[in-house]
């Protein structure tokens, strides 16, 4: 059974950095596309950062310049390093495995972790 977990999220005064970690297990990690969404209360849920499993990544524009995806694939792991955090980015982030992309649009897959709360104070 897929297993995905987050950790790392917590509170951080605005213009200050966070780093979450994403570990799956029970799938063959190299071969996924690897994602992080996010939910703020009210809102759809939205794609932040998404990596293949070659390293080729995607963001946001609203995180551009500002968030970071990576991987270690050996580990399993995928990364989201946030930095300027902004009150806007408050939500709960959602590790996801198998997007899929289709020129501008994407799918999410079908796993997902359990979510971690990322609340910026102003």
């Amino acid at each position: 059974q897929v297993q995905l977990v987050e950790s790392g999220g917590g509170l951080v005064q605005a213009g200050g950095s966070l780093r979450l970690s994403c570990t799956a297990s029970g799938s063959i990690f190299s071969d996924n596309t690897m994602g992080w969404y996010r939910q703020a209360p009210g809102k759809q849920r939205e794609l932040v950062a998404a990596i293949s499993g070659v390293g080729f990544t995607h963001y946001a524009d609203s995180v551009k310049g500002r968030f970071t995806i990576s991987r270690d694939n050996p580990k399993s792991t995928v990364y989201l390093q946030m930095s300027s955090l902004k009150s806007e980015d408050t939500a709960v982030y959602y590790c996801n495995q198998g997007l899929r992309n289709y020129g501008s649009y994407w799918t999410a897959g079908s796993r997902w972790g359990q979510g971690t709360q990322v609340t910026v104070s102003s």
